[in-house]
């Protein structure tokens, strides 16, 4: 009897020691996996005009501050005090710059790797809610394979580090449920991404709160879990304390007004509370034919720990973003972990039917749809200018990865699953290492031709006034100036009374003011740079 028990022991000693192999064997494939699709060609296009180039400019100035400034501990941008978010992130890139010089890679590096490391702790999780690990392969593979996720984590913004923080935090959260030690993690992840973007961590715990008082009540009772909070918030207590200190006022806090810089940024308004569905249902493809489906096993399964997570996650989530007055399309990144787990288990829950079975018409006819419109843009850049072939093949990637995988769905051939993400990831490659994956570049004239040319004049000029409707900050992080939009009227007016004015015009504005003295120091396409 007991060399029985000993021999069962030791084969389930054995069984677990397989099963730590078999999960850091996918560990490290999803991890290479998402760093090839997170950096190739990280660094081909110029910083957006947005977020990015203003946290690559307080990156730089932090970089360049004499060490004696402080200037990493109280950020400054365009030589003022920023204050609108703790600068966990622009340390990275500033350190990025110290080791590899300012330019677009080292600038995105940071965030795309961070974001990257997303993927297998997606996984992770996965592996703690799901008895399956195919629920987890396939929430990881589909999180990997998703447009925003993949577009804005390569981008220089917080998000795509706010998202890795908190998938980070939801597994230390799980995994506290059986060692109250994780509870430490939990703390330090809280802390991590309100060093990183504020007032973001108080909604993204929020949703740990709620998780836990519907499924792990007595968590919420634990000193331990509480004491690794309290430790967690330590740094970010004493950031915002030695602002204050230094200062000598109060900081503004206030989320929607910390976004409101946003819309000199991006020209935008406030949207309808519903912005982000339709956000959802735009970018989502081809992972959003499943979500009927997905709805409702989640809603026959809600007493489970799985679905509680996902139901309290995507909702509290929804909720709160669709309350902020600003609303912007990477602001909704925290979400799309959470969809990738529920698409994920649906997605295993079918490794269960017997082969060959048919499957709902609707992923059939979504697929095929899909394939359609890809083949129709496709056909559409064929023929065209040379700089079009690239958007022609990864259409017609596209399209080919639809195609097969309707077929397959069709016959009721469960490797249309694995057709269709090895199709995603191809189209997603295609589309990272052309020049199109910032696609908002080309809404407005091109920035680094117009900076150049403005690196050319006395670098003693730090301000130059511009009749350009809106501020652009990579305009001032690639000329190292401050470019002021103003009105006409202004024109005019610090035209006669500055002494030496400089501004950045185009033909048709310049043609309307009443100025005179001009001298035309340089012009690229439609701008001037003059001055007297």
């Amino acid at each position: 009897m007991q060399e029985g028990s000993f021999i069962w022991t030791h084969l389930e000693k054995q069984h677990r020691v397989v099963e730590k192999k078999i999960d850091w064997l996918w560990l490290i494939i999803l991890l290479l996996a998402a760093v090839l699709l997170f950096t190739i060609n990280l660094g081909g296009l110029p910083l957006q005009n947005g977020d990015e180039a203003t946290v690559a400019q307080v990156a730089r100035e932090i970089w360049q501050a004499p060490a004696d400034s402080m200037g990493w501990l109280y950020p400054t941008l365009g030589g003022k005090p920023y204050q609108q978010t703790p600068p966990l992130m622009h340390w990275l890139i500033a350190w990025a710059y110290a080791l590899g010089g300012v330019n677009e890679w080292t600038t995105r590096l940071p965030g795309a790797i961070l974001t990257a490391t997303s993927v297998p702790l997606l996984y992770c999780i996965g592996r703690e809610i799901f008895r399956q690990r195919w629920a987890a392969i396939y929430s990881s593979l589909i999180y990997l394979t998703m447009l925003p996720v993949v577009r804005y984590g390569r981008l220089a913004m917080l998000d795509g580090a706010v998202v890795s923080f908190l998938i980070l935090m939801m597994w230390f959260v799980l995994r506290s449920r059986r060692d109250l030690r994780y509870c430490l993690g939990v703390g330090i992840s809280f802390g991590l991404i309100c060093l990183t973007q504020g007032m973001t961590g108080i909604y993204l715990g929020a949703i740990v709160l709620v998780f836990l008082y519907w499924d792990t009540p007595r968590l919420l009772t634990c000193y331990y879990f509480w004491m690794g909070i309290f430790i967690g918030c330590l740094p970010i207590f004493f950031w915002y304390g030695f602002q204050l200190f230094h200062y000598g006022y109060p900081l503004n806090l206030d989320v929607n007004k910390s976004l409101s810089h946003i819309q000199t940024i991006t020209h935008s308004s406030s949207e309808a509370p519903w912005y982000y569905l339709l956000e959802i249902c735009k970018w989502t493809w081809p992972w959003l034919i499943f979500l009927p489906q997905t709805i409702r096993i989640i809603r026959e399964n809600n007493n489970l720990s799985w679905a509680k997570l996902i139901i309290v996650w995507c909702g509290i989530s929804l909720l709160i973003i669709a309350l902020i007055s600003f609303k912007l399309p990477w602001h909704i990144l925290p979400i799309y972990p959470s969809l990738a787990l529920a698409f994920g288990f649906q997605l295993a829950d079918m490794e269960n039917i017997p082969l060959f079975s048919g499957y709902p018409r609707t992923w059939v006819t979504g697929l095929a749809m899909l394939a359609v419109g890809a083949s129709a843009c496709s056909i559409y850049f064929t023929g065209r200018t040379v700089d079009k072939v690239e958007l022609q093949i990864i259409f017609a990637a596209v399209a080919l990865t639809m195609t097969l995988a309707a077929i397959l769905a069709e016959r009721g051939d469960r490797q249309f699953l694995r057709i269709l993400i090895w199709g995603s990831y191809i189209s997603l490659f295609l589309l990272m290492k052309s020049n199109y994956w910032i696609w908002e570049l080309n809404t407005a004239y091109t920035v680094k031709p117009v900076a150049a040319m403005i690196t050319k004049i006395n670098p003693a000029v730090k301000k130059i006034y511009t009749s350009f409707p809106y501020h652009r900050p990579s305009l001032d992080f690639y000329s190292e100036r401050t470019i002021i939009p103003v009105s006409n009227s202004d024109l005019q007016y610090y035209w006669q009374y500055d002494i030496q004015p400089y501004f950045l015009l185009n033909t048709s504005t310049l043609q309307n003011l009443e100025i005179s003295s001009i001298k035309v120091v340089d012009q690229v396409e439609d701008g001037q740079l003059i001055t007297k």
